[in-house]
């Protein structure tokens, strides 16, 4: 998206505002997110796409080199061992636009965040039951 642009009223509008070739690897990773987290809802927050279930999954965003995918730190400590090749830094996790996507290591940072924070809001039932 251009600097200065409104913010994107939903996920397809921000999508269609890059150029086609970015649209096709922010469709791929959307696709990819939906498949491993069926159950959440698609949304904006803080201007970048996101799925939500039991609060947000995981936000991702495309820049000018990279695609910005923001799981929380939990899950980039959960994976440490294979994001070695990736920037990264205490929330987010940059790949590069000029290499293929590493979907299948998506699927399992998304499966991984939908495992975490359905353990969460078990855990408050719990305890409000107490």
């Amino acid at each position: 998206m251009k600097k200065g642009s409104p913010a994107p009223a939903d996920m397809d509008s921000y999508i269609a505002g890059f150029p086609k070739n970015i649209q096709m690897v922010l469709q791929q990773v959307r696709a990819t997110i939906r498949k491993a987290a069926s159950g959440a809802e698609e949304k904006i927050s803080y201007q970048m796409p996101a799925f939500a279930e039991n609060g947000v999954l995981v936000w991702f965003a495309a820049w000018k080199e990279h695609l910005g995918l923001y799981p929380t730190p939990s899950a980039i400590r959960e994976f440490a061992h294979e994001l070695t090749g990736y920037e990264q830094s205490r929330g987010a996790i940059r790949f590069p636009l000029d290499q293929a996507m590493p979907l299948g290591l998506i699927r399992r940072i998304v499966q991984f965040r939908v495992r975490e924070t359905r353990e969460k809001t078990a855990r408050r039932r719990v305890n409000r039951r107490r």
